[in-house]
């Protein structure tokens, strides 16, 4: 009975190790695959990375408005700390998609204007609670009830207490980009809080929205955010390798297609990933294709699944961890330590603690720290 279990269980371990290798940046898999994976290695499915961007789906205007309310926030609240404009772009991200879709003029106007559903009572989007019309419909446009406004989606209530003037016009307008991202970061900042401690951050995005969900979601882009804003010194970097990187950095932005993108640049990819996302439609790049991409610029092949790049080159042992990593350098991430046939993604090292990665669906080529993919597997230098 014991060696029948033994041998039940060493084919067992031969198949996982089997769907393990499938499990890549382009090698279509089930999802019962892909949920047993993340069940017993404890990641996300495809990578184990939170939703997330770059500065490359914020529109320019957008932008401007949450750097210039960094700037002027510590005229209103002088004892907040730790205000950056990565945070003021969770919280529009997760509200308004950054008013994606609207005008924003010169001077900051978004038409035409942001509403949430009318807080009524109804059920209707979700609302349960009914809240009094406070504004007889100056900024909601209506007098039956409240409703949310303007980027960051402030009710008019809370507005006449935290609504400033950002952009010189004698008015603070919730419709208006200057004056939204101020006023969120005077709520935010309370009355003078440290937003370097992560605790308390979270206290202000509490506020905002009390749910755990919500906190999560914006935290996760306010990171995604971070690691964007930190564009890597090159100054050191030269020949080869600083080809590379360059290659693999001029395509942030770019979509990620799963199965897409190939030696020659972007490219349609396929159907479909473990959670059943299609790159059919999507030109742009899964992790291994970037790889496969910026390397050509250097005259190097690379096969086209991660778990196969792991072979090529000198190989950098996870035990060495990431401080052993140079610029350059391919940075594998697995689901069983020590075992490269469980690599599930590859992204280009430049220093500093992070890569450039093609991290999931529904996500951007981006620069994210090594750390925010699970089960880190060392690296492998080819230059």
């Amino acid at each position: 009975m014991s060696r029948r279990r033994g041998r039940k269980a060493r084919w067992a371990f031969m198949l996982v190790m089997l769907l393990f290798a499938a499990v890549c940046c382009a090698a279509p898999v089930g999802n019962a695959i892909s949920a047993y994976v993340a069940l017993k290695s404890g990641v996300q499915e495809d990578g184990g990375i939170a939703e997330g961007g770059t500065a490359a789906d914020i529109p320019p205007r957008m932008l401007t408005a949450y750097k210039k309310a960094v700037q002027q926030v510590g005229k209103q609240v002088p004892k907040c700390r730790g205000m950056r404009w990565p945070v003021l772009a969770g919280i529009a991200k997760v509200e308004s998609n950054h008013a994606m879709g609207r005008n924003i003029a010169d001077n900051g106007d978004i038409r035409p204007r942001i509403y949430g559903v009318l807080l009524n009572g109804s059920g209707q989007g979700g609302n349960t609670t009914a809240f009094p019309d406070t504004d007889n419909g100056r900024w909601d446009g209506t007098a039956s009830a409240e409703r949310a406004v303007g980027p960051f989606q402030f009710l008019p209530s809370t507005w006449d207490g935290v609504g400033k003037d950002a952009n010189g016009d004698g008015r603070a307008d919730p419709h208006n980009a200057d004056d939204a991202a101020l006023g969120a970061a005077v709520y935010l900042c309370g009355k003078g809080r440290d937003l370097t401690q992560r605790g308390r951050l979270k206290a202000a995005i509490l506020q905002y929205n009390q749910s755990g969900e919500y906190v999560a979601n914006v935290l996760g882009w306010i990171d995604q955010y971070t690691a964007a804003a930190k564009d890597p010194g090159l100054k050191n970097v030269t020949g080869t390798v600083r080809t590379v990187i360059e290659a693999a950095l001029s395509q942030r932005g770019v979509p990620y297609s799963w199965g897409g993108g190939n030696a020659n640049g972007a490219s349609y990819g396929i159907c479909c990933s473990p959670s059943g996302k299609s790159g059919a439609t999507i030109k742009g790049f899964d992790c291994s294709g970037l790889t496969q991409y910026a390397y050509a610029g250097a005259g190097i092949r690379l096969p086209r699944l991660a778990a196969d790049q792991a072979g090529v080159g000198k190989r950098i042992p996870a035990t060495l961890g990431t401080l052993a990593l140079r610029p350059g350098d391919l940075v594998f991430f697995a689901y069983v330590p020590g075992r490269d046939s469980s690599i599930y993604h590859v992204g280009i090292y430049v220093g500093s603690g992070q890569m450039i990665n093609a991290a999931r669906p529904n996500t951007q080529v981006r620069l994210d720290a090594v750390d925010a993919m699970s089960g880190f597997a060392g690296g492998a230098r080819l230059l």
